[in-house]
């Protein structure tokens, strides 16, 4: 499970919860950017979009070795990027070669309002990896006409035909993941994971018939292939090694056997041998036997996340994503937050779950503060925060989990700067103060409280199937809500005080129940359009969480909505109370997961977290328009460039910023495009 960013500047501190052309040179600009008290963490701004760079802490203290590993690691992930291109939309990879091409070759008129939204759309799509948006799932339409674009194809040889050119102004594959109530989610969603006579029946029909060899620790069926139906039979088209995907598979495995020649230790090593077996094979019994392998493989000062992971991205929630992480141990940090890992098992034994639902023995919850030194596929440009794998409840239940926070990403979004938003949407100036004192201090907590402590608790019920099975398209905001619902119930605890892991336990909590209410009740709907429900999971769990506690706490004013010169605020009277609101919804959440209780899930999640109070929405919209900062932020990644002798052995590794976002994607495309382009 992966805890998504909200940046910072829309609530303060709020952290709540990747050719054609291959021959031709493309200039790839860069800037050596030293580590100072002066880097610059912005990149560039664009529509909606901010883009950051980061640094990498602690590189210079690795080990030759050591770097080399990394830098093998970060290559794997690389090699795999289209695949996620792909993933997303089966037009994506064309769309992007013909607006790259047209955008390096073009010598015509670039004055012009149409080459100025060209432009724009471009790095839109650079930055979601495809025509739909990263967050929002919907389609983006160009601002330029489609005579427009035919002009440029014409003047620059570049070649965009049929339906691939046609989608771009049309209404088709207008979302790419559709999770509304009541339709047939597979067929009206966009992303490339079905063909195109698959339909949710099918996808159900189909999983319900497969059998794992030990139903006490069920495969992770549908996780690496794609579904399609062939002369009306329904077949899986594995991503592998001489399978779906294959040639960038392929690269990938290159990478991964030169960094299992350098690993850092024999578990370490053992587990990248099986994820190479994995990605040549395609066989979900090796996943998991890796699965057990890399969380089992705990030391060392390298880390990496790599392959099809999360599945927010299906509606049904069965087939993941391509994403790495590649990681640096954050040594001070993790040290000071292990205390959360040591002590699981108290936070497991004093929440206010049903006993049945408690585990017994919480087992192997590691937590990392680490450094990121390079990500692709589904965690690249926009990235996570945080991150517990691997997802199979099994695994986590008899081996344990990793749960890392990435650390210098965290630091990036904390000093980017401040878009003035908050001062704006608080209710009081106490309020102000104390976010601005104790926010980053809690967000920080609550990351780490939402991974270690929060995906790791509880346990479903014996005979109850999958989440994923049992709860459907609600499976993942259910997840999500309840991991933060455990974050905000020992937020406000003094067990963390007593841990030694804040000064003041209830300003800290404090701060933290005010910022999570301001943005699931009223900030976070800067990211909608006026009209539009909520769709993304981690939106809606936000949403659901915050209008529950509101909505039950009605009765004893325990969250007062005020009006105040024509504005709306949020103001807690009662953080006790609020406390308790948090832990008796955990311990629902905790119970519709345990029994599978799809009525209820499908009551809260349509009736708290999807639709938006319109004349809200359109004052928190105009509110906003104040504000230039963009709503979304990603970053670029630095380079890590290798330094030979004459014999072409690695040396040493400079490590390079990009100088600007469109080098950065440019020579991504030069140099990692590894699938065919289908146009």
């Amino acid at each position: 499970m992966k805890n998504i960013v909200l940046l910072a500047a829309v609530c303060g501190s709020m952290l709540f919860f990747s050719c054609e052309e291959k021959g031709k040179e493309v200039k790839t600009e860069t800037a050596k950017v030293e580590k100072t008290d002066t880097f610059d963490y912005n990149v560039t701004q664009f529509g909606d979009i901010k883009v950051l760079r980061y640094q990498i802490p602690g590189w210079e203290n690795l080990t030759l070795k050591e770097q080399k590993l990394v830098y093998y690691l970060t290559q794997a992930g690389l090699a795999g990027r289209d695949i996620m291109w792909d993933q997303n939309y089966r037009h994506n990879l064309a769309i992007r070669t013909a607006l790259e091409k047209i955008h390096t070759t073009y010598d015509g008129d670039k004055s012009t309002e149409d080459w100025e939204n060209f432009e724009l759309y471009m790095k839109r799509v650079w930055f979601a990896n495809g025509i739909h948006h990263h967050y929002s799932n919907e389609k983006m339409k160009p601002a330029f006409s489609a005579d427009y674009l035919k002009s440029l194809l014409t003047a620059t040889g570049a070649t965009l035909e049929g339906e691939a050119f046609d989608v771009l102004f049309n209404d088709k594959d207008s979302k790419k993941v559709n999770q509304a109530k009541g339709i047939d989610n597979v067929k009206m969603s966009a992303v490339n994971f079905y063909g195109p006579n698959v339909g949710n029946a099918d996808v159900e029909k189909f999983y319900k018939e497969k059998k794992s060899p030990n139903p006490e620790k069920p495969l992770s069926f549908g996780l690496n292939s794609q579904l399609v139906k062939e002369d009306g039979v329904l077949k899986e088209r594995v991503y592998k090694s001489g399978g779906l995907y294959g040639s960038a598979i392929d690269e990938i495995v290159k990478w991964l056997e030169k960094a299992q020649g350098v690993a850092e230790n024999q578990a370490q090593a053992d587990a990248l041998g099986l994820l190479i077996k994995y990605y040549n094979t395609g066989d979900l019994q090796t996943w998991d036997d890796y699965n057990v392998a890399w969380t089992a493989a705990t030391e060392g000062n390298v880390d990496y996340i790599n392959s099809f992971i999360e599945v927010y991205n299906d509606p049904l929630g069965y087939r993941g994503s391509y994403e790495t992480i590649v990681q640096i141990k954050d040594f001070d940090m993790s040290e000071k937050m292990a205390v959360l890992s040591e002590n699981a098992q108290w936070f497991e034994d004093n929440s206010p779950l049903m006993e049945e639902h408690k585990k017994k023995n919480v087992v192997g919850v590691t937590y990392k503060v680490v450094n990121v030194a390079g990500e692709a596929g589904d965690a690249s440009p926009s990235t996570p925060i945080g991150v517990n794998l691997p997802n199979a409840n099994w695994i986590r239940a008899a081996v344990g989990s990793k749960s890392v926070s990435l650390g210098n990403i965290i630091n990036a979004y904390n000093n980017a700067g401040s878009s003035g938003r908050l001062r704006e949407f608080v209710n009081s100036e106490e309020e102000y103060e104390l976010e601005k004192e104790y926010g980053q201090l809690g967000d920080k907590l609550h990351t780490a409280l939402h991974e270690v402590i929060g995906h790791a608790s509880g346990q479903l019920n014996p005979g109850v199937g999958e989440t994923k099975e049992t709860l459907k398209t609600y499976a993942s905001t259910l997840e999500e809500g309840r991991a933060d619902l455990v974050g905000l119930y020992y937020l406000y605890n003094p067990k963390l005080q007593e841990l030694g892991l804040v000064d003041d336990w209830k300003k800290v909590g404090t701060a933290a129940y005010d910022g999570y209410i301001r943005n699931g009740l009223m900030t976070q709907l800067i990211r909608l359009n006026l009209g539009d429900e909520v769709e993304e999971a981690h939106m809606r769990n936000r949403q659901w969480v915050s209008a529950w506690a509101y909505e039950k706490g009605k009765k004893d004013n325990v969250i007062e909505k005020v009006t105040r010169d024509g504005k709306t605020y949020f103001k807690i009277n009662d953080y006790d109370k609020l406390h308790e609101l948090f832990g008796e919804l955990l311990r629902e959440t905790q119970r519709i997961k345990s029994e599978g209780d799809y009525t209820a899930v499908e009551a809260l999640v349509e009736g708290y977290g999807v639709k938006v109070d319109q004349e809200l929405h359109a004052e928190i919209l105009e509110r906003n328009k104040q504000f230039t900062s963009a709503p979304y932020s990603g970053f670029v990644n630095p380079v890590l460039t290798p330094q030979m002798d004459d014999n072409g052995e690695i040396t040493g590794f400079e490590v390079i910023q990009p100088e600007s976002f469109e080098s950065q994607m440019l020579m991504y495309s030069k140099n990692y495009s590894n699938l065919p382009i289908k146009n």
